[in-house]
């Protein structure tokens, strides 16, 4: 059902905004633009690097396992930099990326 004042809903949904709804919505600009243009759709990137590392560990790992090995790489340096916005940003990013390697 379309909104009878659109503008008036873009302005209130500004207004009501919260740092975890920004940080979110910048981690989604990210995995469906920015970072979707420069390194492909995150499941063929993630299965790419998967055979990579399971060629240099030896050992069975999958496109998911990336994603959270990268959120573990991601919580490592927010555990030294709380206040780097872009480490928690990214890590969302890799959580959404990651959920969607195993649909």
């Amino acid at each position: 059902m379309p909104t009878r004042h659109p503008e008036r809903t873009r302005i209130l949904t500004k207004i009501m905004t919260t740092p975890r709804t920004d940080l979110l919505r910048q981690a989604e600009q990210l995995i469906n633009g920015d970072r979707n243009n420069q390194y492909g759709e995150p499941t063929q990137d993630f299965t790419r690097t998967a055979a990579l590392w399971q060629a240099y560990l030896g050992t069975p790992i999958k496109p998911h396992d990336v994603a959270a090995l990268m959120c573990l790489l991601k919580l490592s340096r927010i555990s030294w930099q709380p206040d780097k916005q872009d480490s928690w940003t990214d890590l969302a990013g890799y959580a959404a990326c990651g959920w969607e390697t195993t649909l």
